[in-house]
């Protein structure tokens, strides 16, 4: 611009010229002034042409302008350019605009082609949501699920922009009717289990009943697994009104609750109990298998009977450590009864201070057993029975082996 004769000039009657490369062309008439301020005068205005394609250029290649807008603006200044009353260097500002309007041009395809693309992947969505929806009217029986899906299709259908006015509508009117048919089928399926609520509330009540009925049981695994089979038969059993359904379960699952808090406080008893044992028959297994039986059989015999009688006493270990104990237990019982054997076959049946004194074991254990059984403690019967029987069995051998 500051070289005005470069590309234009003024002649003496003030006519003005630009100078391009197919030769000179008036522009404008200046007469008010020197023919230098005419040329800067036509200049400023070719400045705002440049001004405006920098512009133009700068908003294209940031993506802040829409391609198509740039392209018709490109073209617009392109053609002004013929017969534009400016003073600057056109020919160049018209090739910079001739590469501007080829970059507007692959940017306004890529924008088409985005959109196309958009448009497709729209009408794939919108398609699709249709599709499910449908899919969804006339099969679906999981009611609410269903019903919560129509609702989120119909959010997402309003979210998707780009498709057609009248494809649009059309999908609109495919979804609209697939979801009036859902609530049509879905209305008519309540409508039918009216009558099977009060049936179902009926049923429910008779297994809250048994359910508490159950619960106040102390036999644990027949009461766990009735209370299991009543589950099954709640879960099987069709619904009661949401307000009875909510009032008869809280109801069910206390008695279950009441029958298993307790269940776990007497277990959880009876394994510290346990333990407590344990630690009790380790300890008699230890003076047991401390016994002199070769040095002192009668003495061992007498210290085994009274560690058997404790033994017994003890009562229950946990059931991974019962077997061992008692194997050990035995291991020392037939090394006594071994080595009095021999004594035995020593003495006479009448003579012999070991029949005597396991008639005595049995007598003992006969009254251990009367005690138990007055007390009504089955836990006690059980375990004298058992000692019981294993004595006598003991006295039975020896009398024969005598």
């Amino acid at each position: 611009m500051s070289d005005w004769t470069a590309f234009g000039r003024v002649d003496a009657d003030g006519t003005v010229y630009v100078k391009t490369a197919e030769g000179e062309r008036v522009v404008g008439s200046w007469q008010a002034g020197a023919p230098e301020e005419g040329l800067a005068h036509f200049a400023r205005r070719f400045a705002d042409l440049v001004t405006e394609v920098n512009l133009t250029e700068a908003r294209l290649n940031s993506g802040a302008a829409d391609a198509n807008h740039s392209l018709a603006t490109v073209r617009r200044i392109r053609a002004s350019l013929a017969d534009a009353h400016v003073v600057g260097d056109i020919d160049a500002l018209a090739a910079r605009l001739d590469r501007l309007a080829t970059v507007a041009e692959e940017k306004a395809g890529e924008a088409k082609a985005a959109k196309e693309a958009a448009r497709s992947e729209a009408l794939a969505r919108k398609t699709a949501l249709v599709e499910e929806a449908e899919k969804l009217a006339a099969e679906s029986t999981g009611w609410k699920t269903a019903g919560d899906r129509l609702k989120e299709i119909l959010d997402e259908w309003k979210t998707i922009r780009g498709v057609d006015k009248k494809t649009d509508g059309e999908l609109w009117k495919r979804f609209a009717a697939a979801r009036d048919g859902f609530t049509r089928r879905r209305g008519a399926h309540f409508a039918s289990l009216d009558a099977q609520r009060k049936q179902a509330q009926t049923i429910k009540e008779e297994l809250v009943a048994e359910a508490e009925k159950v619960s106040d049981s102390t036999e644990w695994a027949s009461a766990a697994n009735q209370l299991k089979d009543l589950m099954n038969q709640w879960k099987a059993a069709p619904r009661a009104s949401k307000e009875a359904e909510q009032r008869l379960w809280e109801k069910f699952r206390a008695a279950q609750d009441a029958f298993f808090t307790r269940r776990s406080e007497v277990f959880s008893a009876r394994d510290n109990e346990q333990r407590a044992n344990l630690e009790r028959k380790q300890a008699l297994l230890a003076e047991a298998e401390a016994l002199d039986i070769d040095g002192d059989p009668k003495g061992a015999q007498a210290k085994l009977r009274d560690i058997q009688a404790q033994w017994h006493e003890a009562g229950r270990v946990p059931r991974e450590a019962a077997a061992g104990l008692e194997r050990r237990l035995r291991a020392v019982d037939e090394k006594v009864r071994e080595v009095m054997d021999s004594a035995w076959r020593r003495t006479s049946r009448e003579d012999n201070p070991l029949l005597a004194q396991m008639r005595a074991q049995v007598a003992e254990a006969e009254e251990r057993l009367a005690r138990a059984q007055a007390a009504g403690d089955n836990r006690r019967i059980k375990e004298a029975e058992q000692a019981l029987a294993s004595k006598r069995q003991f006295l039975q051998l020896a009398e024969q082996a005598g």
